[in-house]
């Protein structure tokens, strides 16, 4: 299925006069606090975050997975799920792919299929996490950190070998999470584990294209629940520090234990020019991967006004990839990747609101009341007009959500593809 500008046009027709008297009256407010409100709407419409392929289809936990109609069963029904989200929203304008689960038969008409959708590739993820059908080695004491070196080799070759499809697809990163770890106390030697993977990654990143990144994910458990070898961001930071300057840490929102200051995280990654990547997603309790801002908004916000900062502040550090690593059980995966998308949008067009210079000042003379009522303000601000103004400037709905469900997306995507579909990977 493919959204044409005309619907989207029909869909804004009905809105345009409510949100223009919204937007005026936001615009006239934030001038004269003094913000460029433009500049806030083209930074907001530049913004772009990569839709995962496994996320499209309904997730599920280790009890069951219940499956939604009309899932994208093949490569080409995912890139079409990722065209609808991006012509809905406009800031969805790369799909990031999973292999083994995501390999192209035809490379050309892939590209050409996620260029008609006006996609690119963001980074392509590598899977060791489990076993392959018909791979000579197993993976269940580890990939690259195995004390196997047959089992270690595997691995890097699994790499070397997403790394060759990626640049068939125009693919400029490789993201490398590991299960990697132990479930009872004497079950592997730490130290041991960590230099075989530091040593595997090095073997990785020696086979990376001049223009390409290795970003290197971590978290501090499962499927492992004793130990995990990239546990934290320091570990993940040592190991890119280890590999080399194209080497960076991917920063998941749901990889931390609770209550973990990620902002800071983010702003010393940052700092030490490090931070190459960031996955967003929300949780309660763990890695939940529940629909981003829909449990902690208000971190999310703070974590965002850090990287405002580090982005303004910091050119040591490469632009980062933005994606969505989030999969919900019970909403519709468009729906929920809507939602994500929007909640995105909103911390970051409240962080621009931000000024800086009167934060700094407040700081400086120890104003703690002063500093907080500068977050607050901002991030108390409905700035659900900008976000409309920029969709509207890319020829996105001024509610996407709502365009969704009049257009009867879902409905009509069952009619393409039946009720029992199940999105490859899952």
């Amino acid at each position: 299925m493919k959204i044409e500008k005309e619907q989207i046009l029909g869909e804004n027709q009905q809105q345009t006069t409510s949100h223009n008297e919204s937007f005026d009256f936001l615009g006239s407010s934030l001038g004269k606090k003094g913000v460029d409100v433009e500049e806030v709407v083209r930074r907001l419409a530049d913004f772009q975050v990569a839709i995962p392929s496994w996320a499209l289809g309904a997730g599920g936990t280790r009890f069951g997975r219940f499956s939604f109609y009309g899932e994208p069963a093949n490569l080409e029904q995912k890139i079409d799920d990722v065209g609808v989200l991006h012509a809905l929203t406009g800031t969805a304008g790369a799909i990031s792919l999973h292999i083994p689960w995501d390999i192209p038969e035809d490379y050309k008409a892939i590209r050409e299929r996620a260029a008609s959708h006006g996609l690119i590739f963001d980074a392509v993820n590598s899977n060791t996490f489990q076993d392959q059908k018909d791979a000579k080695e197993s993976y269940r004491y580890g990939s690259l950190s195995n004390r196997s070196d047959a089992a270690r080799e595997q691995a890097v070759q699994h790499n070397l070998d997403v790394i060759n499809i990626g640049e068939k697809l125009g693919s400029k990163s490789l993201t490398v999470w590991l299960a990697d770890g132990s479930n009872f106390p004497g079950q592997d030697n730490f130290q041991t584990a960590l230099l075989n993977t530091e040593k595997s990654l090095k073997q990785i990143y020696a086979g990376l294209p001049e223009d390409w990144k290795l970003f290197i994910e971590y978290k501090p458990y499962e499927p492992n629940f004793y130990s995990t070898v990239i546990q934290d961001w320091g570990t993940s930071f040592l190991l890119a520090n280890a590999c080399g300057e194209k080497a960076y840490t991917l920063v998941d929102l749901g990889h931390h234990l609770p209550n973990t200051n990620i902002e800071q995280i983010v702003s010393t990654l940052m700092l030490k020019g490090k931070l190459g990547g960031f996955h967003f997603n929300d949780s309660k309790y763990g890695d939940d991967d529940s629909t981003t801002g829909s449990v902690k908004p208000y971190a999310l916000f703070l974590i965002f006004n850090e990287l405002v900062y580090g982005m303004q502040n910091n050119p040591q550090n490469p632009y980062p990839a933005w994606m969505i690593d989030a999969s919900h059980n019970i909403k519709d995966p468009l729906e929920d990747l809507m939602q994500s998308l929007e909640a995105i949008q909103e911390a970051y067009a409240k962080a621009l609101l931000v000024d800086q210079k009167q934060l700094k000042a407040a700081q400086e003379e120890n104003d703690v009341v002063q500093c907080q009522e500068i977050l607050q303000n901002a991030y108390r601000t409905d700035v659900r007009p900008l976000l409309e103004r920029a969709r509207l400037q890319r020829g996105g709905a001024l509610n996407p959500l709502m365009a969704f469900r009049s257009l009867k997306v879902r409905e009509n995507l069952i009619k393409e593809r039946g009720r029992h579909t199940v999105a490859t990977g899952l």
